[in-house]
């Protein structure tokens, strides 16, 4: 575990590389004691001093929603990070991504919630009755960590390696679409009247149910005196592989019967 001083230092690196686009090596390699713990709280650092700066909270994020991922990091949960309203992304404005590091997208549903959520045992039962509807969304992903080479530490630490999010315009009550097993496709639209399909999945990969990811982000942020509000948009996790996002690429991800968002980059 570090001590409080280190924590700052280690949230001001990555301040700094996201700032000056300038990624720094794995957190263990200048810092052996790190641990989950100090990894939430050096998120909570660099979220409060953006708050402090006029940022607002958006939602949230579950990250490492699928036990692939969770066993190729040696854990058995997820993580979050914070959602913004400065990494609000549109449809209409091509990404810049010239703005992060290495971006990726990555397909999943959003939950926007038109009540607060309980914290302590909150159940999937709860996320639905409080689910306003639910959206197609791409999220943008980014490591301030050099080539991803990332342990659990550092994407915690990095805000669960969140960089942004686009939502799509479709707006489905959970009462009319079931948030689980919903297949989605990711096309790369290159040229071809239809684009190329690059990625395919099912709202399932995420804890075998999506669900069951915001009931326990509910649970989790509860421990940090966080609850996720009325208003918030919740992204559960990725149903498919994340994918590398250059300049000129345009992405659409198409979802059966809720819709398709797309994501251009210059």
């Amino acid at each position: 575990m570090l001590e409080a001083a280190q924590r700052v230092a280690v949230a001001e690196r990555l301040w700094a590389a996201e700032r000056d686009r300038k990624p720094i090596s794995p957190l263990a390699e200048s810092f052996p004691g790190i641990d989950v713990v100090d990894a939430y709280e050096i998120q909570l650092v660099n979220i409060r001093r953006r708050l402090a700066d006029g940022a607002r909270v958006y939602g949230h994020k579950v990250g490492l929603s699928s036990l692939v991922m969770q066993r190729m990091m040696g854990v058995d949960e997820p993580d979050y990070g914070h959602l913004l309203d400065t990494m609000v992304l549109s449809e209409d404005t091509p990404i810049q991504t010239a703005a992060y590091c290495y971006p990726r997208v990555e397909v999943e549903i959003g939950y926007v919630l038109g009540a607060g959520l309980p914290g302590e045992g909150c159940t999937e039962e709860d996320v639905l009755a409080a689910t306003e509807y639910i959206v197609p969304s791409i999220e943008l992903i980014d490591s301030r960590i050099t080539d991803w080479k990332i342990g659990l530490a550092d994407t915690i630490a990095d805000n669960a390696s969140s960089a942004g999010v686009l939502l799509g315009a479709a707006r489905v009550s959970p009462k009319d679409l079931a948030p689980s097993g919903i297949e989605a496709v990711l096309y790369a639209m290159d040229g071809s009247p239809a684009g190329t399909e690059i990625a395919r999945g099912n709202t399932d990969a995420v804890l075998g149910n999506p669900t069951t990811a915001v009931a326990w982000l509910a649970r989790k942020v509860a421990s940090f005196g966080v609850k996720l509000e009325a208003g918030h948009v919740i992204l559960p996790g990725s149903c498919t592989r994340a994918v590398d996002a250059r300049p000129g690429d345009t992405f659409r991800a198409e979802f059966a019967g809720l819709g398709s968002v797309t994501a251009r980059f210059e």
